[in-house]
């Protein structure tokens, strides 16, 4: 069966059954509300005949049917009662709508009561056949009850109001169904189309596929409406963002699952961003994010994709150790080829001894610092860059030096390579770029490594012109660059978050005869 003509048969039943228990119930009100509103009404209806004075005093004259007949006929035309009837004590009737009943005795058990001083409402069959009638009993002067008052309307008559309620209910109930029919097919057709005609097969089948193809993609697909409630997650981006499950994350807030997510600021601008990066969990993400829009164009909400920066860093890593290879070779080139002029002019000017000496000076300088980084910094991954970094600073005619007292041998397996290289890489490049500036007379750069103890120790120095005190505070945060340059102000902020993962720390201190040293300490467990 068709989601369409499922769904109006379900409505239809259930407006059905509403509808039946609401005029069952409607009519059992109605004639309940009816019946007392009538009671009451022949009660009123008698206690104010009993309480005519000429009536009372008809008792006492020799013909009382003569005055009692005439008012009581024209209260019962007035009120449209069937009967109203008055009675002595004796049960024998002084009015009655039927002339030649007059004399008789009243019927109906209820009459002994009314006697009794009682008011009685009920369900009798009476001379006029059954009746709903209410008796009251009449007093003299002397409180002494001399006769009865019985005012009553059929039943018959009742059952015909009943009906005439019955057959409106029916007709609502039936208009009420009618339009029930009308809104259940128009739901029905809404509804389809907006889940763009499809049925509850197609939906689960498109609905697996989709959640196959999600969990495929190794980026984290995370989705949002526009409260910033989470709709959609994939089982890469529970695992990266450190979640711990679909369930507890779907429906739930972004911010209160991951307090840190820039995907708000995101939503509140409304523009598709590219590559960001951001930090969660002390671990970096570069991040795509994209509005997603319903058929009127609007956006409905926003889908973010995102990947680790480590699994980039592997590609990034060897581009570096490329370039740095190349520079190194072009620096090695550039400073060759002037000490290659330098022997060729010694040679041409037969100074024979001095271009030995020359040759000996540079061979034993060159060779000593290269076996002092192999012997003392054996790691491949920091020993390439520390090479790299000493052949640009000699192009750029920066003193580089690393002290003699240098240990870096006990590095455990657990901390990454990549993390030591891009701490120790970024503190060199900032260490070169504040030599470089514009006043610096001293260009001087020094490393000291140390693996004593349980603490790996790195400390970077030179002679440029320092940090300001005002600035101090602000030099880890992202995005401070006191360079007036795009996309700058992200290595120390890379260092400090690439740190505080190896559970260490950095520090900044001023260089007394001038510039900054930066100390960085990890723990080796």
């Amino acid at each position: 069966m068709r989601l369409q003509t499922k769904l109006t048969l379900l409505i239809l039943s259930l407006l059905l059954s509403i509808i039946i228990v609401f005029g069952y119930y409607s009519q059992s009100l109605i004639t309940k509300s009816l019946t007392n509103q009538l009671g009451n009404r022949v009660l009123s209806i008698a206690e104010t005949v009993a309480s005519i004075p000429e009536i009372r005093q008809a008792f006492s004259t020799k013909d009382p049917s003569h005055t009692i007949q005439p008012i009581a006929e024209k209260i019962r035309k007035q009120t449209g009662a069937q009967f109203v009837v008055v009675g002595n004590t004796e049960k024998e009737r002084y009015s009655h709508p039927v002339p030649d009943r007059i004399g008789g005795i009243m019927v109906g058990k209820d009459n002994d009561k009314a006697l009794q001083g009682k008011f009685v409402i009920s369900q009798e069959k009476g001379s006029m056949g059954p009746s709903l009638r209410g008796i009251v009993p009449i007093y003299n002067k002397n409180k002494e009850i001399i006769g009865i008052v019985a005012v009553g309307f059929s039943l018959e008559s009742i059952e015909t109001i009943k009906m005439n309620y019955r057959n409106k209910i029916i007709f609502i109930s039936f208009g009420i169904l009618f339009v029930g029919i009308l809104g259940a097919m128009l739901i029905a057709r809404s509804m389809k189309r907006a889940i763009l005609g499809l049925e509850p097969k197609e939906i689960t089948q498109l609905y697996q596929k989709n959640k196959a193809i999600l969990e495929s993609i190794k980026e984290g697909v995370v989705a949002v409406n526009l409260d910033g409630t989470v709709t959609m997650v994939n089982q890469q981006a529970i695992h990266m963002l450190h979640w711990s499950n679909e369930k507890e994350v779907l429906g739930a807030n972004i911010l209160d699952i991951s307090p840190y997510s820039p995907l708000l600021e995101i939503i509140e601008k409304g523009e598709a961003v590219f590559d960001q990066e951001f930090f969660i969990n002390e671990e970096v993400f570069i991040a795509n994010y994209m509005p997603i829009r319903d058929a009127k164009g609007n956006i409905a909400g926003w889908v973010s994709s995102f990947r680790s920066k480590s699994e980039l860093y592997r590609i990034t890593q060897e581009l570096s150790q490329v370039k740095q290879y190349s520079e190194a070779l072009r620096a090695q080139t550039h400073e060759y080829s002037n000490k290659l002029y330098m022997i060729s002019g010694l040679i041409q000017l037969k100074s024979y001894q001095e271009a030995i000496d020359f040759i000996a000076r540079e061979s034993d300088i060159q060779q000593n610092l290269l076996n002092f980084i192999r012997q003392e910094i054996p790691d491949v991954m920091i020993c390439g860059l520390l090479i790299g970094k000493l052949n640009q600073a000699n192009e750029l005619k920066i003193h580089f030096d690393i002290d003699r007292e240098s240990c870096f041998k006990a590095i455990p397996a657990v901390i990454e390579r990549e993390s030591l290289t891009t701490i120790i890489g970024n503190l060199i490049d900032n260490a070169i770029d504040a030599v470089m500036k514009p006043g610096v007379h001293a260009k001087n750069i020094k490393i000291f490594f140390a693996d004593y103890g349980n603490d790996l120790i790195i400390e970077v120095e030179d002679s440029g012109t320092g940090i300001s005190p005002e600035h101090q505070e602000k030099i880890f945060e992202k995005g401070f660059s006191t360079k007036r340059v795009k996309n700058h102000g992200i290595g120390l902020f890379l260092v400090q978050k690439i740190i505080q993962k190896l559970n260490g720390y950095i520090s900044y201190s001023p260089n007394p005869e001038g510039g900054s040293i930066f100390t960085v300490i990890i723990p080796k467990s």
